[in-house]
């Protein structure tokens, strides 16, 4: 048994020249696959040329790290020891940057193992499925804040309880003992549909008077930046 467990330990891959360089070439061609899906699926200011960069670059010091541990235990068991220690506090901007990091990671793994056809195989499916659905966007919603006087806080709830057909959703109501703030959400859908009134809901709500401010925010679940 002690034979054994030493033997295990002791276990190194025969690595040659050759290997080495395919291991990381082909780590370097399925980083630039994705790279370019990254490119692809991301656009306008949300898009970070460093971070894709880095993606490359993720791939193929991955792939180094397999090629070296191979399969030492001993290797292994160090490597988890020292990236342990090693602390990542860089924001995600974008929930799909978490499964680009996977993938990364994911693909020089198998690259540094020798596994190049599930690597292959299995970015070329990933890579279909980030170009169709990648670029789908959350539906951005609109918030309508208003600021005045309590003297109109049911004419304000009354005049947008028509205005939207019913269908604007109350999510906040802050009051003083002289103010009110209200903040609805509005889908961009409804919004865009009210939008063809005659009147606009701002002048619709300043004819109440006594009507500090009127801000109209889009919000959607992506930090862009």
């Amino acid at each position: 048994m002690k034979k054994t467990i030493l033997e295990l330990f002791d276990q190194v891959g025969n690595l040659t020249l050759d290997t080495i360089c395919a291991h990381l070439l082909v780590a370097l061609v399925l980083g630039a696959l994705i790279y370019l899906s990254y490119y692809i699926s991301h656009s306008g200011t949300i898009y970070s040329k460093k971070f894709n960069v880095s993606l490359v670059m993720l791939t193929v010091l991955t792939a180094m790290v397999m090629t070296v541990i191979g399969n030492n235990l001993a290797l292994s068991l160090g490597m988890v020891g020292a990236l342990s220690i090693v602390r990542f506090r860089t924001a995600i901007k974008d929930s799909r940057d978490t499964a680009y990091i996977f993938w990364t990671i994911i693909v020089g793994i198998c690259c540094g193992a020798g596994d190049y056809i599930v690597a292959g195989i299995g970015s070329i499916i990933v890579f279909f499925i980030m170009v169709l659905f990648g670029r789908i966007k959350n539906d951005n919603r609109i918030l309508l804040i208003i600021h005045g006087s309590r003297n109109n806080e049911g004419k304000i709830e009354s005049l947008i309880f028509d205005y939207y057909e019913q269908k604007a959703n109350l999510r906040v109501k802050n009051t003083t003992k002289t103010t009110v703030e209200y903040i609805y959400e509005l889908s961009r859908s409804i919004y865009q549909k009210a939008q063809k009134k005659d009147m606009s809901i701002t002048d619709a709500i300043y004819a109440l008077k006594d009507i500090e401010s009127v801000n109209v925010v889009v919000q959607n679940d992506e930090i862009s930046g």
